[in-house]
């Protein structure tokens, strides 16, 4: 069996999931994705399974692929919106995925994002190391309200770990978890976006990219619907965000500062708006690049593969 690896994570970080796919006897190459439509088309149909990050997989792609070898795509990952999972099904291809294994570690980057903006943390790093000293004031975060947009694995963690800092927690999700509402009641649920816009000094995303939150802050949201300057925070999609009217937002007072783990084009393109805007902070998608996040998201990959050829053999 030949496997493509696209998957930086994987590659970089050394562990038990690298060890669990090369004793497979499977035929591995790899590339570094993110993968383009472009640069898959003309290679996919020789691989019978891709373990893949954010890769390119169009309807074009899938349907090539399945002329030659192509059998299983198995995401590295959670999210699953760079593939056509209509053509997909279409084509009898079938898809995984690794829900609910990276929720500490992604929770734990918005927190550093937001210790680092609010304790000046970035800039007094780069002034000290210029032979400066000279000294910002920075906020404290206990007390504040933080508007968690999305209570799925990351948000539930996120939500835990907030109300432990002694912030107040409101939460926004499609599907009420009443299980977990009752467990942590300090969470308050909400049912409206407006409330989190109206009394969050903190709005973190946490939703997929479908067609429906894309752009979900947009110009309206940012000018006639944030009541409270907050800090923006992403960790989910760059697409969920409509820069433009962001950095408008940033200069016209209504956020306060826009902390990001994602962008609309990964890697960043040198045309990238948001590098280089007053009260950004971006980070290049690490937030669930930790060592024990990596090794759990990869045995799943793996395992989900074993799985699929196991179920057809």
């Amino acid at each position: 069996m030949k496997v493509l690896l696209t998957t930086t994570s994987f590659q970089d970080t050394p562990g038990v999931h690298q060890d669990l796919l090369y004793s497979q006897g499977f035929e591995i190459d790899t590339l570094r994705g993110p993968i383009l439509e472009a640069e898959l088309l003309p290679i996919i149909q020789n691989y019978d399974a891709v373990i893949c990050g954010d890769d390119e997989y169009t309807a074009a792609v899938i349907k090539k692929g399945v002329q030659g070898k192509l059998k299983y795509l198995c995401k590295y990952g959670v999210g699953l919106d760079r593939i056509d999972l209509k053509a997909a099904k279409e084509y009898n291809v079938p898809v995984t995925n690794c829900p609910a294994v990276n929720q500490i570690s992604v929770s734990e980057h918005v927190l550093a994002l937001l210790f680092t903006y609010e304790k000046n943390i970035h800039v007094q790093h780069n002034s000290v190391q210029s032979g400066s000293w000279k000294r910002w004031v920075g906020n404290e975060i206990e007390g504040k309200t933080i508007g968690i947009i999305g209570l799925g694995a990351v948000g539930k963690e996120l939500a835990k770990k907030s109300s432990a800092l002694g912030m107040k927690v409101l939460g926004f999700d499609l599907y009420k978890d009443e299980a977990f509402l009752s467990k942590y009641d300090e969470v308050t649920f909400v049912d409206s976006l407006d409330l989190i816009f109206e009394q969050a000094d903190v709005i973190s995303l946490h939703l997929p990219h479908t067609p429906k939150t894309e752009n979900l802050i947009s110009r309206e949201v940012i000018f006639n619907k944030l009541k409270r300057n907050p800090i923006l925070i992403n960790t989910a999609r760059g697409m969920l965000v409509d820069s433009v009217a962001l950095i408008e937002g940033l200069k016209g007072n209504k956020i306060r500062a826009y902390l990001t783990d994602v962008l609309a084009h990964e890697p960043m393109l040198d045309s990238e708006v948001l590098r280089g805007v007053d009260n950004i902070v971006i980070t290049p998608h690490v937030g669930s690049r930790t060592y024990q996040s990596v090794q759990r998201q990869g045995s799943m990959a793996v395992n989900n593969l074993l799985n699929l050829i196991k179920i057809e053999s």
